[in-house]
C-alpha cells in the first residue's frame, strides 16, 4: 500500500469513525516507517476540520464526533511510542507541560498539539484533561518547562487560562521574567 493510501484511508476511517481499521492503518504507517509528521499534519488536522465542517453543516451530531474523537486516541495511542522511540537519541528543542483546564474533558485538540509538539522535538508533560490550576502550575515549575499549553473548548472554562495568566504574569513580573508576546511585539 502507497503512502498516500494509507493516509488517505487513515483520514477517511477517522471521519468515518471506524478506530478499529484506524488503528490498523496507523501500525501500517509505522511499519512501513512513513513520516509520522507528516500522518499528523495531512490526516489529523484535515481530517478533524472535516468532522468541524460536518458538524457545523448539521450532518453530524455528538456521536459522530466523539467517534472520530476516539480514532484520533485510538490511533495516537499507536503513533505516540514511535514519535518517543525516535526523538530519544534527539536533542529536545524545550520542554511543554500542557494541560486542559479543570472543568472541561474536551483533550482532542491538546492530544494533536501534544503529538506534534512530541513529533518535532520537543519533550511534552501531558497532564491529561480536567487539571486543577494549582496542581498545573506547581508541575509546570517543578518541570522547569519552557512553555506552557492550555486548552479549553467550553467558553465556561476558558476564564481558567486568563487566570494562569494573570498568575504566571504575577509570578514572572517579580522575578524579572517577560512572556515571549512582550518581548516579541
Amino acid at each position: 500500500m502507497s503512502t498516500q493510501e494509507i493516509l488517505a484511508r487513515m483520514e477517511k476511517a477517522m471521519v468515518e469513525g471506524n478506530k478499529e481499521e484506524a488503528e490498523a492503518l496507523a501500525k501500517e504507517a509505522t511499519k512501513q516507517r512513513l513520516d509520522l509528521n507528516e500522518v499528523i499534519d495531512k490526516v489529523y488536522v484535515p481530517g478533524i476540520q472535516k468532522v468541524g465542517d460536518l458538524w457545523e453543516k448539521g450532518e453530524y451530531f455528538l456521536p459522530e464526533l466523539i467517534t472520530s474523537a476516539e480514532c484520533v486516541k485510538g490511533t495516537m495511542s499507536v503513533l505516540q511510542p514511535e514519535i518517543e522511540k525516535s526523538l530519544i537519541s534527539a536533542k529536545s528543542k524545550g520542554k511543554a507541560v500542557i494541560r486542559t483546564v479543570k472543568g472541561d474533558i474536551h483533550d482532542i485538540g491538546k492530544n494533536l498539539v501534544a503529538s506534534m509538539l512530541a513529533a518535532n522535538g520537543f519533550q511534552v508533560v501531558d497532564l491529561g484533561a480536567d487539571v486543577k490550576l494549582e496542581e498545573f502550575i506547581e508541575i509546570a515549575e517543578a518541570e522547569n518547562t519552557d512553555f506552557i499549553c492550555l486548552s479549553a473548548l467550553l467558553t465556561t472554562t476558558k476564564l481558567a487560562q486568563k487566570k494562569v495568566i494573570e498568575i504566571l504574569r504575577k509570578k514572572t513580573s517579580e522575578a524579572g521574567v517577560k512572556f515571549w508576546w512582550e518581548v516579541h511585539r
